[in-house]
């Protein structure tokens, strides 16, 4: 039953908040402050995915996972 012509295609399981994403999307364009797990980003949100935000701050991106935010205060 095990050859050598089966492949196993590795799939990726995420969960995704859909609050959160919501949430984000509501604020698109605007400034925030994001907690995460390994602290806070502050920047305008530029875009917003199933897995990540993206968030503009002083010329720089940043790439937040969404299963990382603790909060979100918009400013």
């Amino acid at each position: 039953m095990n050859n050598q012509n089966d492949h196993q295609v590795p799939q990726m399981i995420s969960s995704v908040d859909p609050y959160v994403v919501q949430t984000l999307q509501s604020v698109t364009g605007s400034e925030v402050v994001i907690e995460t797990t390994r602290g806070n980003v502050r920047g305008t949100v530029s875009n917003v995915l199933p897995d990540h935000v993206v968030i503009e701050s002083s010329n720089s991106t940043f790439f937040v996972r969404i299963q990382q935010i603790v909060w979100i205060m918009p400013v």
